[in-house]
């Protein structure tokens, strides 16, 4: 297995356009995006993703994953059919999406369980898991290599705890391999900073647990740093100082579990939210948190 390094490009939304985006890449070389969704994206007519396909190439840069921003597809785990509705005709769209585009792979966070409901949890899963094995069909229609879920840091998010992380995984990628000609396959977009904790504030699983358990099934992943409760989002090198993510324990990780992967390029999207948005002495920040975040990752990983 070998990494390459990417760039998702969730903190330019409505803040700088992506043609800044890819030139800012092209500088760092940096090749790889993760596009993140905005509201837009399910409406806008299909000549907007040929043109934006076009302008990442003259740049250099492949549009190579689609990946929503805002937990928008979430409406599987509501128990309100209306809501699943549409939570299914935005996925199918963000499938098409990422078939314009070329991408390998498209995916999103499966959803969240009322708290309040948090009963529905095991109802919520099993829907979200027929949906998604139904759409592996039309992700091998639109040309794609998969269909990615995230993992993410709350028991009310599922998958997120060790056999929420085996049954979606088990299920999605055993529906793929009962019907291989017409489906595409099923893989986990990692995270190396999401981990379980409890209302006590008790670590139950932290992030390297989570990550390991997840290698058999990524095909992708987000660099960021967090806090030791995995509430903040934030870069590397001088925005990250007080970060819990040690690169240089990701990087043992990926050399002992190099053969363990399902893919033979991995690609690790910088996934950051950037300066506070929307601020005419914080947007300007933009360019140099995220070239320090990407410095620092290769000073571990210089090959990527």
């Amino acid at each position: 297995m070998t990494l390459s390094l990417g760039i998702k490009s969730d903190p330019v939304e409505y803040r700088y356009s992506y043609e800044w985006l890819f030139g800012l890449m092209r500088e760092m070389r940096v090749e790889n995006l993760q596009l993140g969704s905005c509201f837009e994206f399910y409406h806008v007519d299909d000549s907007y993703f040929r043109d934006l396909r076009a302008l990442a190439e003259r740049y250099g840069v492949r549009i190579r994953s689609c990946f929503t921003a805002h937990r928008e597809l979430g409406g599987f785990f509501t128990g309100d059919q209306r809501l699943e509705s549409v939570a299914r005709r935005s996925y199918e769209r963000w499938i098409e999406i990422g078939g314009l585009l070329g991408a390998d792979f498209v995916g999103s966070n499966p959803g969240a369980v009322y708290r309040d409901r948090i009963e529905h949890k095991s109802t919520g899963s099993s829907i979200f898991l027929r949906h998604l094995t139904e759409l592996l069909h039309k992700a091998a229609g639109a040309g794609l290599r998969g269909l990615t879920m995230e993992p993410m840091s709350s028991a009310a998010e599922p998958p997120s705890l060790p056999d929420e992380l085996e049954h979606f995984a088990r299920t999605a990628c055993g529906y793929h391999d009962e019907h291989p000609g017409t489906t595409a396959a099923a893989f986990f977009c990692g995270d190396i900073s999401h981990g379980v904790v409890d209302a006590s504030g008790e670590v139950l699983h932290d992030h390297w647990e989570l990550f390991e358990i997840e290698i058999p099934f990524m095909a992708e992943f987000h660099f960021k740093n967090t806090d030791a409760r995995y509430h903040s989002t934030f870069g590397f090198g001088p925005a990250g100082r007080n970060g819990i993510i040690d690169l240089g324990e990701l990087r043992e990780i990926l050399d002992r579990r190099s053969d363990g992967f399902p893919v033979e390029e991995l690609v690790g999207y910088l996934e950051i939210g950037g300066p506070k948005l929307g601020r005419d002495d914080t947007d300007p920040l933009l360019p140099d948190e995220l070239a320090e975040s990407i410095d620092a990752i290769r000073t571990v990983f210089p090959e990527s």
